[in-house]
């Protein structure tokens, strides 16, 4: 059996938006870990929603700490091509570190998260401004 893989934020492969709205046209799954209150608010087409933190009154549970995070994952198979967002990249690249040692194989982080997407006109969200897409959440 193999050793589980080390990867530091540093080492994650990172696509900018364009490059993200060109993969995802193809074989490339959406893995947005925001929370359910900022997804609800608007997100991509097709995005699975897995959050990345889960926060309770006692205590916030992050990543690798937080169960549901990793048993949630388990709706894409490890050698699906990933694409993770957040809302500016900061979840999502602990999020793909956490995914890449868990043996997730094709993993690449949206730089600039969901803020990004909607700053370059990517979405699809009718006529609501971009300021109210935008989540004001910082983990």
């Amino acid at each position: 059996m193999d050793a589980p893989k080390s990867c530091t934020p540093e080492e994650v492969a990172t696509v900018n938006v364009i490059s993200a709205k060109d993969l995802l046209g193809s074989n490339y799954c959406y893995l947005d870990v925001r929370t359910p209150e900022e997804f609800s608010k608007s997100h991509i087409d097709h995005a699975f929603n897995v959050p990345y933190m889960f926060i309770t009154q006692e205590v916030i549970w992050m990543g690798s700490s937080n169960i549901q995070f990793i048993d949630s994952s388990l709706i894409l198979k490890k050698d699906d091509h990933i694409i993770v967002g957040c809302n500016s990249g900061g979840r999502g690249v602990r999020a793909c570190v956490d995914l890449i040692e868990a043996g997730y194989e094709n993993v690449s982080n949206m730089e600039g998260g969901y803020s990004a997407w909607v700053d370059a006109g990517l979405t699809s969200s009718g006529d609501k401004p971009a300021e109210e897409l935008k989540s004001k959440f910082r983990p």
